[in-house]
């Protein structure tokens, strides 16, 4: 399953050329990973002071396709490629429209309170899988 997250580009969002400024397409993306962690129902800050759990990103591997200008409406797709048993690794897409700006394949890691991997929680496996 494929969660989508709209983006407008505004003005702060580019560089000098008027167009999205590299780093800032990290940022896109992680707002698409915590809203779709946020739709399977998952809560970070719950998790944190229950469990001393956070999910951390290990690794990003990113393409700069096309570039995004000032007041495009962008849409960042999220989905699981693999659920490990202290990692969960996404394919991340900037999309406007039908052409591709940016692709990202993101690990993330679910960590202590120590900063040492944790094990998913098995009620949490489903939720991953299935977002």
């Amino acid at each position: 399953m494929t969660h989508q997250f709209p983006v407008r580009v505004y003005y702060e969002d580019t560089d000098l050329a008027g167009i999205v400024y590299y780093a800032n397409y990290l940022k896109f993306i992680e707002r698409g990973r915590s809203e779709w962690v946020r739709s399977i129902g998952i809560n970070q800050d719950r998790m944190k002071q229950d469990e001393g759990l956070i999910f951390v990103v290990r690794r990003v591997e990113a393409d700069y396709l096309i570039p995004a200008r000032y007041d495009d409406e962008l849409i960042v797709e999220t989905e699981v490629i693999q659920l490990g048993s202290t990692f969960v690794e996404l394919n991340q897409k900037v999309l406007r429209g039908s052409d591709t700006c940016f692709t990202a394949v993101v690990k993330i890691v679910l960590i202590n309170n120590s900063g040492r991997p944790a094990r998913i929680p098995a009620e949490l496996r489903p939720k991953l899988s299935a977002g």
